[in-house]
């Protein structure tokens, strides 16, 4: 029986539909599972149990790291994704093999005749194609690329070691574009890629090359490289993202894109000059991941519907606060994607232009020849823009160029440093805008942090300590009224702690989530922004409209098991 037939048998799918499948897949010359998978009609772990049940062969799922490269070395990587098997195990004289497609009598074959060759006997097990995907990676493992790259690199400069004098700079150049740094380079973004860091940093140490990945906003040490390719490594990712190769004096910005795994990805890079040297600092950015929504980014509750109210009106700012790296852009992102409508016209001013938005016109500041915001903002205004993204308000001319275009009748997003979304207000009279501009232009300002996620396969639920137990109750304590009425909770009540787990590299944490305060723009505040707009009394205020504070924000999430409550005690402070 066919997987559409068991699926008609099923329920799943009607006989009209199921005739459609079946002529796609004649038609197509595809497998039966790739056209169905393709529908998005089942998961693929319930296409692949049906399919077990059909074959009487075991579905077995395999964590990469459960599969050493000496039992992969058994089937080539060729071979492996030709056929679509690939090594899992070995015990003894017995291979165990993954296949997608066990049927497949070539396959069959192939797998007698290699096993032959080893003296082995074999055992098949159903595999899905996600986890022969994330197998097939271990061929490729971080050290044993950039090793084999290594060693190409050693026996070219082999000649070259006679040499005493210093390069000539066209020779640099040669060097740098020869395969092995290429592929030492490429090697390595296609790792930080692939282990979804959102950072690389190569850092020159007084004896070592040191490159570490960014993973949920930690930095790891990734691998350690000979120092002397330090400038050949630092020249090619220069040569890529158009930056003066014989420049180390001062630091350069660039940015580059390649194809990875058959994937668009953008690369943003800064230099800094180093007393051991230059040093890179690469920033992934991965426009497949699309653009979060507000929901997605972890926005919950009132400071959801105050954002969405507030991104509803036809003129007023929306500032996002906090230090950097905390999410302020991808926030500021995610508005314009509820803004982004056929019949309105948006321009942003970026520094950089993180991620390209169809329908948006985004123009790169480039403060070395004039091009600031302010610059920027002055020549908007003439665009005839309905919307106006701002990068970031950081002084006195682009904070009050970006008022006045809010009080004549634009949306404009930007962010602003400081601590808290109270500290907005106060922030702008610093800056030089006069206070009885503020009410009328301000829609509203959040403050952000992010923390990172519990690892919903590993996360172990736990009765918290007395003293963490009663700082949760005392922060419930001064949930405002709206927040207290919606939520209950016993005394005796669970939280959840890391663990840590093959999935999540032992951390216990996998994804970040943002926590968040909105304050918004009411009569009261306005009054009180004439009168004293000191951030205790705009605290007041907050509280009085129902502000939940970041930390607040974070104790609901630890409640809900989404994150610990030592992330939120790190990133959001006391109230």
């Amino acid at each position: 029986m066919t997987l559409v037939q068991q699926l008609v048998q099923k329920k799943i799918l009607d006989k009209e539909k199921a005739a459609s499948l079946e002529f796609e897949i004649k038609s197509s010359g595809r497998k039966e599972e790739e056209v169905i998978l393709g529908k998005k009609i089942v998961s693929e772990s319930f296409l692949f149990k049906l399919k077990s049940e059909n074959l009487k062969i075991p579905l077995k799922e395999v964590l990469p790291e459960d599969v050493p490269f000496k039992v992969l070395e058994r089937i080539p990587e060729e071979s492996a994704k030709y056929y679509k098997m690939i090594p899992i195990g070995k015990r003894d004289d017995l291979l165990e093999a993954g296949m997608i497609y066990p049927e497949d009598l070539k396959a069959q074959e192939a797998l007698k005749f290699l096993t032959r060759q080893e003296k082995l006997s074999y055992k098949v097990f159903l595999i899905t194609p996600t986890t022969f995907n994330n197998l097939l990676r271990q061929y490729r493992t971080l050290k044993k690329e950039v090793t084999k790259a290594l060693e190409e690199l050693e026996e070219e400069m082999k000649g070259e070691k006679v040499k005493v004098k210093p390069l000539a700079a066209a020779e640099f150049e040669r060097l740098v574009e020869e395969a092995p740094i290429s592929k030492v380079v490429a090697v390595m973004l296609r790792h930080a890629v692939e282990g979804r860091a959102s950072d690389v940093h190569i850092e020159p140490t007084r004896d070592r090359l040191k490159i570490r990945f960014r993973l949920d906003g930690v930095l790891h040490s990734s691998l350690l490289l000979p120092l002397r390719i330090h400038q050949a490594v630092v020249a090619r990712v220069k040569i890529l993202s158009n930056m003066k190769i014989d420049e180390m004096r001062v630091p350069q910005d660039g940015r580059f894109s390649t194809k990875i795994d058959g994937k668009d990805i953008d690369f943003r890079v800064s230099t800094f000059p180093t007393t051991e040297g230059e040093k890179v600092a690469i920033r992934v950015l991965d426009p497949s991941k699309g653009i979060l929504s507000l929901e997605e980014l972890g926005m919950i509750g009132r400071n959801l519907r105050a954002m969405k109210e507030a991104v509803k009106k036809p003129y007023g700012m929306i500032l996002a606060t906090g230090p950097t790296g905390a999410g302020k852009t991808t926030t500021l992102y995610a508005v314009l994607k509820i803004l982004n409508q056929e019949g309105v016209n948006i321009v942003a001013l970026e520094d950089p232009v993180e991620y390209y938005i169809e329908g948006v016109n985004q123009s790169q500041m480039r403060p070395d020849i004039g091009y600031t915001f302010a610059t920027g903002l002055r020549h908007v205004v003439r665009q005839d823009p309905d919307i106006i993204m701002v990068g970031e308000i950081r002084d006195e001319e682009t904070a009050s160029l970006a008022t006045h275009a809010a009080l004549t009748g634009h949306v404009v997003l930007s962010t602003l440093h400081t601590t808290n979304a109270l500290g907005t207000i106060p922030r702008l009279v610093d800056l030089g805008i006069q206070s009885y501009l503020i009410p009328p232009t301000l829609s509203i300002s959040l403050a952000q942090r992010l923390v990172r996620k519990l690892c919903p396969e590993c996360k172990k639920k736990i009765k918290p300590k007395p003293k963490i137990r009663d700082l949760i109750l005392r922060g419930i304590e001064s949930f405002p009224p709206e927040a207290k009425k919606n939520f209950k909770i016993s005394k005796d009540f669970s939280i959840f702690e890391p663990k840590g787990c093959k999935k999540c590299r032992f951390e216990g944490y996998s994804g970040r989530i943002g926590l968040f305060e909105v304050l918004e723009m009411t009569d009261s505040l306005s009054e009180l922004i004439f009168k004293e707009p000191s951030e205790v009394k705009i605290a007041e205020e907050a509280k009085n409209q129902g502000m939940v504070t970041m930390k607040q924000d974070g104790i609901l999430k630890v409640l809900d098991g989404i994150t610990s409550i030592e992330e939120v005690l790190r990133v959001a402070e006391e109230k």
